[in-house]
């Protein structure tokens, strides 16, 4: 009998969901279709399909899956660069009419100007733009262009080939300057792996382009590509004319400016690396305020101690940097420091590596003493240097 009356009891339940549910005490019965849950309906658990945060408005689901406030914010201070190079062969050079020349190098317009494309970032109201050394180098004309079609020409304020940084003056007065949009600044050390951001330039000329990806890996060094490397990876799609412009985060903040890609092909692989804003803003500011970027210099050639160098020359430690040899009359050789020591201690910084040693001696200003501690024949050795000026790249002297 109570099998019986239990069966009966659940068809009419079961027909009374179906027909009429609006008859059944609220926790019984079916959420109307397409309706959100409310008085009288049984609620998804937030998180599950149908649930709150499914059905959540247009507004939070933007937020989730559109990225294009950040976007917004980011082209309005991004900026296109053309560049200009005037022919280095004379209208009536040899090589112009030479017949294998023009079997290789075709049909040469004498005098022609040459042109290249870039990206930039507006960093100030004033017309600050910051870009890569390599988009501006040896330009005889570089020209800004927007995304909604307006131009201005600009000039070279500096570069600096160590960093591939340049800064560049967007040319007019304040009037003609008003409408600048500035970039807002990032703080890259609050940026982990697996972050979103954005990278906007150019690529391959097309017209503003922005695309989406992660953090692959922060602080890549010894990549061969430039001097000074604290590079952000990234797997967002950069591609050639996509150099000097900006990485930024989902708020629209700039994170570093594209400088390189990883590629077989010529083509975006998913591994872009760009500068963080940190470095840039120190070698802009420096730039606009003299020139030129200062860096300190003690004039030694250092290697990395990697384990298989530490074993055939039997070195008491595994990491630092190794004096491979020391410029004569430079500020390390002046202070006694010797091919063979091993720099582990600079200013106070741990030296793991090459890297970090060119890092931290660039940062202390020239003509400052600070103690450098090497290992020599075992022991630690500590050694007062006079920090000398870095020379600009090819005025060097050998070891």
């Amino acid at each position: 009998m109570f099998a019986q009356a239990v069966t009966v009891a659940l068809a009419v339940v079961f027909v009374l969901a179906t027909l009429k549910p609006q008859w059944l005490p609220g926790p019984l019965s079916q959420p109307a279709p397409g309706g959100s849950a409310g008085a009288g309906t049984a609620a998804r658990p937030p998180g599950m399909p149908g649930g709150p945060s499914a059905a959540a408005g247009p507004e939070s689901a933007a937020g989730i899956l559109s990225y294009r406030d950040a976007a917004t914010r980011a082209t309005a201070s991004v900026v296109n660069i053309f560049t200009s190079k005037n022919s280095r062969l004379a209208p009536d050079h040899p090589l112009l009419n030479d017949p294998m020349f023009r079997r290789f190098f075709g049909e040469q317009q004498r005098g022609a100007p040459s042109s290249s494309l870039g990206s930039g970032v507006v960093v100030s109201v004033d017309g600050y733009v910051l870009t890569n050394h390599h988009v501006v180098e040896s330009a005889d004309g570089i020209e800004v262009a927007w995304s909604d079609g307006r131009r201005a020409s600009a000039r070279l304020v500096g570069s600096d080939p160590e960093s591939d940084l340049a800064v560049l003056k967007i040319e007019g007065d304040k009037a003609s300057l008003k409408d600048l949009v500035a970039i807002e600044f990032g703080d890259p050390e609050q940026s982990r792996i697996g972050d979103v951001v954005l990278a906007v330039g150019n690529p391959f000329g097309v017209g503003q382009t922005v695309t989406m990806g992660i953090i692959s890996a922060l602080g890549r060094t010894q990549l061969g590509i430039n001097t000074f490397e604290n590079f952000i990876q990234t797997d967002a799609a950069i591609n050639p004319g996509n150099s000097g412009g900006a990485l930024v985060d989902t708020q629209g903040r700039l994170l570093g400016i594209n400088t390189a890609i990883y590629s077989r092909t010529g083509g975006s692989l998913g591994i872009g690396f760009a500068i963080p804003v940190s470095t840039a803003r120190t070698v802009m500011d420096q730039i606009v305020k003299t020139g030129a970027v200062v860096r300190g210099y003690i004039g030694v050639e250092p290697q990395d101690v990697t384990p298989e160098l530490a074993q055939a020359f039997r070195l008491p430690r595994q990491d630092g940097a190794i004096i491979a040899g020391v410029m004569r009359s430079g500020p390390a050789d002046k202070a006694g420091v010797k091919p063979g020591d091993i720099l582990i201690e600079a200013d106070g910084k741990v030296i793991p590596n090459t890297a970090t040693m060119l890092n931290v001696i660039a940062q202390i200003p020239p003509g400052s003493t600070r103690k450098f501690v090497f290992v020599r024949d075992g022991r630690e050795v500590g050694i007062d240097i006079t920090v000398g000026k870095r020379p600009a790249p090819g005025a060097r002297q050998a070891p």
